[in-house]
C-alpha cells in the first residue's frame, strides 16, 4: 500500500473513530452548529418552495453545491424541516443541471421523508430524473408506485402525471398499445381536474405518440392545440418544444420550407428560455433537414454541436438518437467505415436505455450499409431485425421506408419480384402517411435500381 492510500485509510479510520466517541447529544449540536455555519456563510436560508405537485419555477440559490451536506446536517441535528427543504433543493438543482443520479438519489430520499400523495409526487420526480439519465426499467417502477399511491389517495391530479409519465416511457420503449392508453387516462383526468398545464402536456406527448404511429393529421391537430394552451398559459418553454415538434410534421409531409421555419422558430424560443436539452435535440432535427436538402458539410456540423450538447447534458436516449441520425447521413456521404461504427454506438446506446424504435431505425440503416460494402447476408440479417422492429412497435414510416431500402437487396440478388413487391409495399405505406419526401427518395433509388438492371422502373401503387 502507497503512503499516501495508507494516510487517507487511516485517517479515515481515525475520523470514524474520533466521531464515535462523541456523546449523541453532543454530534447533534455539532451538525447543528456545522449546519449554521453553512447556512449563514451561503446567505441565509433559501425561501420554502410551494407544495410538490404546485407550479414551481425554480430559482438558484447559494446554498445549492451543499444542498445534499446541509441535508444530512439537518438529518443529524433532527432538523426535519429543514432536511426536507435541502433534499427538494437538491432535487431540484439536479434536475436543472442534469446530475440525473444525484437527482434520483435526493427525490428517493426525500420520498422516505412524506407520505401519501407527497411521497408520490417525489418518487414520480424521481422516475423522470433517472430516465432522463437513461434508466427505463427503474423509472418504470417508480412511475407504477407513484401511480399506485395517487390512486390510493384518489389524486387525479397526480394520478394524471403519473400515469402521463408512465405512457411516455412506453412510447419512448415501444409499447405503443399501453402508451395511448395511458395517455388518454391522463388526458380525462387533467380535464377532470381542470389541470390546465397538465392537459397541455398530455396534448404534447400524445401528439408525439401519434406521429410515431404514422397519424400525422393527428399529430398535428393535437399539436396545434397544445401550442394555443401554452400560449394561453405562457409557457414559453414548452410552446417552442410543441413548435420544434410541428417543424418534424410538415417536413415529414412535404413542407419543407414551414418546416425550416418552424425549426428556426423552436431554436430561438430554446436560446431564449436556457432549455439546453431541447436546443441539442433541435440542432440535430435542423441536421436532418439540412442532410434531406444535400448540404452535407452544414448537415455533419450541425450533428458535430448536437452531440457535444447532449453529451455534456448526458442524455444518453438523445444522444443515440443524434448518433443514429449522424451515421445515416456518414451513409449517404459514402464513408461507410464510419457509418457503420457510429451506428453500433448508436445500437449499444438503445439497447441500453430500451428504446427499441429507434433501435430498428439504425438497423436499418446499418443494413444500408452492409449492403453498399458487399455483405449481402448481414444486410439481409439488418433488414430482417429492422423491420420485425417496426412491425413490433408500430413504427409504419420507417417499416415503409426500410421495406423500399430492402429492394436494393433483393436487386442485388437478382429477386425482380421480390423487389417490385417489397417497393410497392413500402410506397403504399409511406403514400398513406402522407410521406412525399421519403417517397421522392425511394423514387429516386428504384429508378436508379432498374436502371442498373436493365429494367423498366416500377410504377407506383394505385
Amino acid at each position: 500500500m502507497k503512503a499516501e492510500s495508507a494516510y487517507l485509510f487511516r485517517h479515515a479510520l481515525l475520523r470514524d473513530a474520533a466521531y464515535q466517541l462523541q456523546l449523541p447529544t453532543d454530534r447533534e449540536r455539532l451538525h447543528g452548529f456545522a449546519f449554521e455555519l453553512i447556512e449563514a456563510l451561503c446567505g441565509g436560508r433559501p425561501a420554502e418552495p410551494p407544495p410538490l405537485g404546485k407550479p414551481f419555477r425554480f430559482a438558484t440559490h447559494a446554498t445549492d453545491p451543499f444542498a445534499t451536506e446541509l441535508a444530512e446536517h439537518a438529518r443529524a441535528a433532527r432538523l426535519e424541516g429543514a432536511r426536507r427543504l435541502y433534499l427538494r433543493r437538491a432535487a431540484e438543482a439536479g434536475d436543472r443541471n442534469y446530475r440525473h443520479e444525484a437527482a434520483r438519489a435526493a427525490w428517493q430520499s426525500l420520498a422516505m421523508e412524506l407520505g401519501g400523495v407527497d411521497r408520490g409526487e417525489a418518487l414520480r420526480r424521481a422516475g423522470q430524473s433517472v430516465k432522463a439519465g437513461g434508466g427505463p426499467r427503474v423509472a418504470e417502477d417508480l412511475f407504477e408506485e407513484a401511480l399506485r399511491l395517487a390512486r390510493a389517495a384518489s389524486d387525479r391530479r397526480l394520478e394524471g402525471q403519473a400515469a402521463a409519465s408512465l405512457a411516455t416511457l412506453c412510447r419512448e420503449t415501444g409499447r405503443n398499445d399501453r402508451a395511448e392508453s395511458l395517455y388518454q387516462q391522463a388526458l380525462a383526468l387533467a380535464r377532470e381536474a381542470a389541470d390546465r398545464p397538465l392537459e397541455s402536456i398530455v396534448l404534447g406527448n400524445f401528439a408525439s405518440l401519434c406521429h410515431d404511429l404514422g397519424r400525422v393529421a393527428e399529430a398535428e391537430r393535437l399539436i396545434r392545440d397544445a401550442i394555443a394552451l401554452y400560449r394561453e398559459l405562457g409557457d414559453r418553454p414548452l410552446e417552442g418544444r410543441a413548435i420544434g415538434n410541428l417543424s418534424l410534421v410538415a417536413g415529414d409531409t412535404g413542407r419543407a420550407e414551414e418546416a425550416e421555419r418552424l425549426g428556426e422558430e423552436a431554436l430561438a424560443i430554446y436560446r431564449e428560455t436556457g432549455d439546453r436539452f431541447a436546443e441539442g435535440v433541435a440542432l440535430s432535427s435542423a441536421a436532418i433537414r439540412l442532410q434531406h436538402a444535400g448540404r452535407f458539410d452544414e448537415s455533419e456540423t450541425t450533428y458535430a454541436r448536437s452531440l457535444a450538447l447532449l453529451r455534456d447534458l448526458g442524455n444518453r436516449r438523445s444522444e443515440g438518437m443524434c448518433l443514429g441520425n449522424l451515421a445515416s447521413l456518414l451513409h449517404d456521404r459514402r464513408r461507410f467505415a464510419d457509418a457503420e461504427r457510429i451506428a453500433l454506438e448508436a445500437l449499444a446506446i438503445h439497447r441500453e436505455v430500451g428504446n427499441r424504435r429507434v433501435e430498428g431505425i439504425v438497423e436499418g440503416t446499418l443494413a444500408s450499409v452492409y449492403l453498399d460494402t458487399g455483405r449481402v447476408g448481414e444486410a439481409a440479417g439488418a433488414f430482417e431485425r429492422a423491420l420485425a422492429i417496426h412491425h413490433e412497435v408500430g413504427n409504419r414510416r420507417f417499416e415503409g421506408a426500410h421495406l423500399c431500402d430492402s429492394s436494393r437487396l433483393h436487386f442485388v440478388r437478382g429477386n425482380l419480384d421480390d423487389a417490385r413487391r417489397a417497393w410497392t409495399t413500402g410506397v403504399a405505406i409511406l403514400r398513406a402517411l402522407g410521406d412525399a419526401e421519403t417517397i421522392k427518395r425511394a423514387m429516386t433509388t428504384m429508378q436508379r435500381e432498374c436502371a442498373k438492371a436493365g429494367v423498366e422502373p416500377f410504377r407506383e401503387p394505385d
